[in-house]
């Protein structure tokens, strides 16, 4: 931390004496009087910049400062967790790279990660996370703020030590192209990501964490998902995240007596999802300018991989404001059905839902329903007929189908839903469009 501490102090000193000779250098060349006048602006524009650099510096160091000792209580704790796991082969002197999955204790520290901004609403988000989290060291909570808005900020540092604060340093606009103008919310939305995500698996060296945002409520059990999944996560490459939440989640849509009911999904949900240090290191050097969370469901990225979702979901959302306007959350998000029942997942087989057996039972009850048409399930006329089959072959077909049901429409030019496919759907939800 020391070490850390002096590169930014020496870069702030190199950064001063730099700007310094540059204004020397300036200054005392000869000018007339309306290169002088000019020069003069040129010094003061250049005096400005230094100073909001060096303010963006001291920031960052006093940060460093604040939080160093929490670091340090977390490697201590992490160090003693891997040491009663694991064996390690390496001397404890010797600094290793990032652990890789196989390398991840099924214990490890799994820190919740809330991206805020200006909704001092994240009061009702953090209360949830307090009251229903089981261990302080194995849930930390990190809240990064962006937006620089200060009644925001007086919340979150109303809790004191039982949260970490951060704070996004550049609040500057971003250059778009002119068409995107309106759309520059996605674009700072996607650099706090970016920031937030590298201070979690890069400074903070945690090699999990747990994503949520400031508008998100969680349900009783959501702790206890995560932490029964996340060996799942570990032991099975052809998953690259777990998702708290279900995109057709709505109330009339989902099997609310069953909420221990898991499947696998192709599709990204997000809203509450959990990735690995490794998955980090894979997507960050390519992580996009803006509409990030599009950009993770592009072909490119997924790489045939899949995600856990629940049947129920256990992340609602309550930030009607924000930059799609409430569009998203009049249409749907409003009404999807949050899980009010604890669920023991820890104590539960989840075995199941490994690709090969899940693909196996899951494939068999899809294609041993009976096939209906849409019209057929419309208004959930042929509720008793229980699990039934949907058959479509194109994007638009299934774009026609999930309007009619009122499920969300998945497919987009960018993922495309592919040729032909099977859903398997129940009368009375759609939820498995998916």
């Amino acid at each position: 931390m020391l070490k850390k501490s002096n590169l930014v102090l020496w870069g702030v000193v190199l950064f001063v004496a730099w700007n310094a000779l540059i204004l020397f250098f300036l200054w005392t060349r000869p000018q007339s009087s309306s290169d002088h006048s000019r020069l003069t602006e040129e010094v003061i524009r250049l005096a400005q910049d230094a100073e909001v650099e060096l303010e963006r510096q001291k920031d960052l160091l006093h940060q460093i400062y604040r939080y160093s000792a929490l670091w340090n209580r977390r490697k201590a704790t992490e160090a003693k967790r891997l040491h009663l796991s694991v064996a390690s082969s390496a001397p404890p002197s010797t600094a290793a790279p990032l652990p890789r999955r196989s390398q991840i204790s099924p214990d490890a520290v799994l820190p919740v990660l809330v991206i805020a901004c200006d909704r001092s609403t994240v009061r009702r988000c953090l209360d949830k996370l307090l009251h229903y989290r089981p261990s302080k060291e194995r849930f930390p909570i990190i809240v990064s703020q962006d937006c620089g808005h200060e009644e925001t900020a007086r919340v979150i540092a109303s809790y004191g030590d039982a949260i970490m604060h951060i704070k996004q340093p550049n609040l500057s606009d971003i250059p778009v192209p002119t068409d995107h103008r309106k759309f520059q919310g996605y674009y700072k939305i996607a650099r706090h990501y970016r920031w937030a995500l590298s201070q979690v698996f890069r400074n903070f060296k945690y090699q999990a964490a747990i994503v949520v945002e400031d508008d998100l409520e969680v349900a009783p059990d959501f702790f206890e998902y995560f932490q029964a999944a996340f060996p799942l996560l570990l032991a099975d490459p052809t998953l690259w995240c777990l998702s708290a939440w279900n995109d057709n989640g709505k109330e009339q849509m989902v099997d609310a007596n069953h909420p221990e009911l898991l499947y696998r999904t192709d599709f990204f949900p997000g809203l509450g999802w959990l990735l690995l240090s490794d998955l980090w290191d894979e997507l960050e050097p390519k992580w996009p300018k803006a509409f990030w969370d599009d950009w993770m469901r592009h072909p490119e990225q997924r790489q045939g991989r899949s995600c856990i979702r629940p049947e129920v979901s256990r992340t609602m959302t309550f930030g009607r404001k924000g930059v799609s306007h409430g569009q998203f959350f009049d249409q749907y998000l409003k009404f999807i059905k949050l899980n009010d029942r604890f669920v023991p997942f820890t104590q539960m087989d989840l075995s199941y839902l490994k690709k090969d057996e899940y693909e196996r039972s899951f494939l068999a009850q899809v294609y041993g329903a009976p096939e209906l048409r849409v019209e057929e399930l419309q208004g959930n006329q042929r509720r008793e007929l229980g699990t039934v089959r949907v058959q479509y072959t194109t994007r638009d077909s299934f774009k026609a189908f999930a309007k009619a049901l009122g499920s969300w429409t998945t497919s987009s030019p960018e993922c495309p839903v592919p040729a032909t496919r099977a859903s398997s759907v129940s009368s009375s939800e759609a939820a498995a469009f998916t």
